[in-house]
């Protein structure tokens, strides 16, 4: 039968049966009274479960299923947040039609009755296998006995399955699909298989509980016997692992230590001895002897260092790096002739991903030594290095002491990792520690404050490395040879990759070269539009990328082998390019010159663009510049005004504010090497003679017009001729640094070398410019400066 139109109340997470009481929670919202909609017929309403909760309860038609219960509203109470509603179902019904007014959910409705259609005997062992079944689940829960008895009284199929499927851990689907079957044999069916799952269910976690239970009180047990073992071995002088080892007393007196170093470690063992085995006292000690004897004493005889075999080795390990394999070479040849002194400081310093770490490994593959790397990025801690003295809690060596540990000789390659990245702290001044530890007069007695004994670590060979200088303090840099590993060209990036990355990507995705293969013109793609370094770091990123996209495609058998990657198939597998690099326009306008940059990831080209407005004389500055860039502007300007005096006569300087900026503002830029292309740029300006787009140029200028050297100049000069640069103007003192550009780079330009401002002006703008000495500037005062 129909009834009238009610709204509806959802009821989330849960399925009401007819004849089960709750307590519902709803929302309260700021433009609807609940109490008020909940007034019609005598406080009716429908509750419908909702197929997926929603944390506003803000539902729709389509969230609610098809049935429900008529529900009683006994009492309705609220605070700020909440309408707490005490119901009843009184009725199962079927929804006829859904209505949306307002913002309000309501239905039509039609009551719903159960089907009987057991009864009997077959009643009663339905009835009989639910109660037994509930019987078996209740007892893995203590108190269950009232629930029981409780529910054996309940004849009525549904109202049983109306009580007991709240307490199942079963989810709403299940349970609505239980309370929408009209057929009471069958509800009781799906009810047992419910119980079964449970009870199923129940025993496993038991099971399992059981199981960890009896493990950990075996582990326990174990580690109380094990702790009693030690107490009686310590009293016995036969630690744990004493088959293999003998006594501390002897051996000390077989180790290598120094006199005094033995002297000392007997005193201690002394001590040790006296101690009771419960002392705290004595495991200090146990230590500290097990430190001083697990360290390598003595002098430990290098192989003799073979030259040939060390330059094949650098070079199967490293593709280019000419200047920097020969400069290890020398050194490993003065090391061979002066056998006395093992012990050498090197500092490879160089952008990220250059392979400063992997020829610290090489190098000690090369003379055959251990090999042991510290990383000091980060390390704000003295006592990292120096170690903690033993008076502390839980005391330590330092690193250096611990690497001579693992080293276990006394000659090892000791790689010092990121030395630039040293910091400062409240506990001292690690970079002031390693003073001693790299000064070659004071690293034959270095003193670690946990050993309190001198160490020798002048037969350690020390390999440091660095991003930059800029970061590393005067006197430690002056205990270092310096050896600059320079980034690398497009063309070197392509063969190492083609003679060790590739091969090693493919190995780690056990991946061969008969499945899949990169084009030259894919490797190149990738190499230009896909990576922005100095290094090799993200080149290897990217390769490994398009092994996980091709490997994919190989366990598919979607693709045929072997895979060949192209450049057109590069993009398809990493998306659009995501690297842009500065390309030269077609032509540049007056006030524009292109000027060449050095940065962490290698060279760039950077435009300097100016322009006047009217004004006072200002000078503006925008392009997130450092000082020293903002320095070279108003010696630039300065420059200018004086030089070009002549030329511009009439040209109303204090009538006028100029505009620098240098595009991509985002960028901090900074260093002492584009003078030379701001004074160019406002040469430009004032002259309204535009310099050739395919001509850049890097030196910084004195106030006198002097063109000074600068440094970068090979990766600059790389990314000037990546960008389609011709001609390249460089200062006169640079001249000897074109020799390290590579030769398919140095062949496709022009070199221009300049010593004044004043031969800048004659090649740009065929201007001879008087003496400096003779010119009289009409306006000297400086312009006020305002950066943005």
């Amino acid at each position: 039968m129909s009834s009238q139109k009610l709204n509806v109340l959802g009821i989330s997470e849960m399925v009401m049966f007819k004849g089960n009481e709750m307590t519902l929670k709803v929302p309260k919202e700021s433009d609807k009274n609940l109490e008020n909609q909940l007034i019609v017929d005598g406080y009716k309403t429908i509750g419908i479960s909702v197929k997926k909760h929603r944390e506003d309860q803000k539902y729709k038609v389509e969230d609610f299923y098809q049935t429900g219960v008529l529900l009683d509203v006994k009492r309705i109470q609220q605070d700020n947040t909440y309408y707490t509603i005490n119901v009843k179902a009184i009725e199962k019904i079927a929804v006829d039609e859904f209505f949306e007014e307002g913002g309000n959910l309501s239905a039509t409705y039609s009551i719903l009755d159960e089907v009987s259609d057991v009864e009997g005997e077959e009643q009663k062992e339905l009835h009989n296998k639910i109660i037994e079944l509930v019987k078996e689940v209740g007892q893995y829960f203590k108190g269950s006995e009232g629930f029981v008895k409780y529910v054996e009284d309940i004849q009525n199929i549904s109202i049983l399955s109306g009580v007991l499927l709240q307490y199942l851990n079963i989810s709403v689907k299940e349970k609505y699909q239980i309370f929408e079957t009209p057929s009471y044999k069958e509800k009781g069916l799906l009810l047992i298989d419910a119980l079964i799952k449970q009870k199923e269910l129940y025993a496993f976690q038991k099971e399992i509980s059981d199981k960890f239970s009896k493990e950990a009180n075996q582990n326990y047990r174990k580690a109380f016997l094990r702790e009693q073992l030690k107490v009686i071995q310590e009293e016995l002088n036969e630690e744990e692992g004493a088959p293999k080892k003998k006594d501390f007393g002897k051996r000390i007196e077989e180790s290598l230590m120094p006199e005094e170093v033995k002297e000392s470690a007997r005193e201690e063992f002394r001590k040790f001895e006296a101690l009771s085995p419960q002392s705290t006292e004595r495991n200090v000690i146990s230590n500290y002897l097990e430190t001083l004897l697990s360290l390598p004493w003595g002098k430990f005889k290098a192989p003799d260092i073979d030259l040939t075999q060390a330059r094949q080795i650098l070079d199967d390990a490293h593709y280019g790096l000419d200047d920097v394999k020969n400069r290890i070479i020398q050194h490993l040849a003065v090391m061979k002739l002066k056998e006395e002194k093992q012990g050498s400081i090197l500092l490879l310093v160089g952008p990220p991903g250059t392979g400063k770490t992997s020829l610290g490994k090489s190098i000690a593959s090369a003379l055959e030594r251990p090999y042991v790397r510290m990383s000091l990025g980060g390390v704000r801690d003295e006592a990292e290095i120096r170690g903690h003295r033993r008076t502390y809690v839980a005391a330590l060596p330092g690193r250096i002491i611990q690497g001579m540990k693992r080293a276990t000789q006394t000659n090892p390659v000791f790689v010092l990792d990121e030395i630039d990245k040293l910091m400062v702290g409240a506990s001292g001044d690690p970079a002031s520690a390693l003073l001693e530890v790299l000064d070659p007069e004071q690293n034959g007695t270095f003193r670690d404050h946990y050993l309190e004994q001198a160490y020798d670590l002048s037969d350690v060979f020390f390999i440091a490395t660095a991003n930059s200088l800029r970061g590393i303090p005067g006197p430690l840099l002056d205990r270092m040879e310096v050896i600059e590993v320079s980034s690398y060209t497009n063309t070197e990036k392509y063969h190492i990759a083609r003679q060790h990355l590739i091969k090693d990507v493919w190995d780690d995705h056990g991946i061969t070269s008969e499945q899949l293969q990169v084009t030259e013109d894919g490797l190149k793609r990738i190499i230009d539009d896909y990576t922005r370094e100095a290094g090799v770091r993200s080149l290897k990123r990217q390769l490994a990328a398009i092994a996980r996209a091709a490997s994919e495609k190989i366990v598919m058998n979607t693709v045929t082998l072997p895979y060949v990657i192209d450049a057109k198939e590069v993009e398809v597998l990493l998306g659009h390019p995501k690297v842009r690099h500065e390309m030269i326009g077609k032509e540049n306008l007056p006030g524009v010159s292109t000027g060449m940059a050095w940065t962490p990831v290698g060279g760039e080209i950077l435009f300097i663009e100016t322009s006047f407005m009217p004004g006072n004389g200002k000078l503006i500055l925008t392009g997130k510049l450092g000082d020293v860039m903002k320095e070279s502007a108003q010696i630039a300007l300065s420059l200018v005004r004086s030089r070009l005096a002549m030329n511009t006569a009439g040209f109303e300087f204090n009538k006028r504010d100029l505009h620098i900026h240098v595009p991509s503002g985002a960028v901090p830029k900074d260093g002492p090497s584009a003078g030379v292309a701001l004074f160019s740029a406002i040469s430009s300006l004032v002259l309204g003679r535009s310099i050739p787009s395919d001509i850049s140029m890097t030196g910084e200028v004195s106030l006198r017009g002097t063109v000074l050297p600068v440094g970068g100049i090979k990766e600059k000069v790389i990314a000037a001729h990546r960008a389609g640069i011709k001609q390249v103007l460089l200062p006169i003192d640079n001249e000897k640094d074109i020799e390290d550009i590579p030769e398919e780079v140095r062949n496709d330009l022009t070199f221009h070398l300049m010593s004044t401002i004043e031969e800048v002006i004659k090649f740009f703008f065929d201007i001879d410019l008087p003496d400096a000495q003779s010119i009289n500037p009409f306006e000297t005062s400086a312009p006020e400066m305002t950066s943005h």
